[in-house]
């Protein structure tokens, strides 16, 4: 789990789901399936490709003096792990319910009943209900976000019970790929990203901020939609490359 691997796997998830957003927004605004698949792909694949030239730079200059080529290219580098395929099995969930089944389901007695338990359980989902109350727009926004929190909870609670099996992997990835940053400090950086997406999103300090425009637009669907789940995945990197720091005392 180094840095320039997770930001790598951040970056391609975040263009591909404001790409979905995107590609939503303009069938909903009567714009034609070719055309807008068309416009709406090369601007994700264009944003992907920088992000991931930056990225990899900021990798390879991370690394020890000769570490092999094919270090950085391994196949399980690449390939998901367990945890990475739930991860991206709750993002697609919460994309299919964000916008495709939220404005129906946001009624249902069981729909009602998730978002107190996220408003109880959640602090920026009250702020986001007052925001949208402001705004006078939901359209299941509200159940969306709840939705989401619910998954990232659920995907938290499962990855800390396996958090000891994480660091070992970890581990065993630092053993054959080396890198100048080290655990502790990683853990620091992660942190201070936990941190600052708590406050954020956790305790809602950025909703008052945003304008009633962007919770109709992508940037509020990222928030509601995606944000939270990125939130946990930091959270468990930072608790792993903590406990590899531990144990290397």
């Amino acid at each position: 789990m180094g840095i320039a691997r997770l930001l790598a796997k951040g970056w391609l998830l975040f263009c591909a789901v404001a790409g979905g957003h995107a590609l939503h927004l303009a069938l909903a605004s009567g714009m034609a399936f070719p055309a807008a698949l068309l416009a709406l792909g090369v601007c994700v694949i264009l944003f992907a490709a920088m992000g991931l030239l930056f990225i990899g730079g900021f990798g390879v200059s991370g690394g020890l003096p000769g570490t092999p080529l094919k270090a950085w290219a391994a196949p399980h580098h690449l390939l998901p792990g367990f945890n990475e395929m739930v991860f991206l099995a709750f993002v697609l969930l919460a994309f299919a319910v964000q916008v495709g089944f939220a404005p129906e389901l946001m009624a249902l007695p069981a729909a009602q009943q998730l978002q107190a338990a996220m408003a109880f359980a959640v602090p920026g989902q009250r702020i986001l209900l007052r925001s949208l109350d402001a705004c006078n727009m939901d359209g299941g926004r509200a159940f969306a976000a709840a939705f989401t929190w619910m998954l990232a909870i659920i995907w938290l609670a499962s990855v800390l019970s396996r958090l000891k099996l994480l660091a070992g992997v970890i581990r065993l990835e630092m053993a054959g790929k080396p890198e100048i940053i080290g655990p502790a400090l990683r853990a620091l950086l992660f942190g201070i990203v936990a941190v600052i997406g708590i406050q954020f999103l956790y305790l809602g300090s950025a909703f008052p901020l945003l304008g009633c425009s962007a919770f109709a637009d992508i940037t509020g669907a990222l928030l509601t939609g995606l944000a939270p789940l990125m939130l946990v995945y930091v959270i468990v990197a930072a608790m792993a490359s903590l406990l590899v720091a531990a144990q290397e005392k």
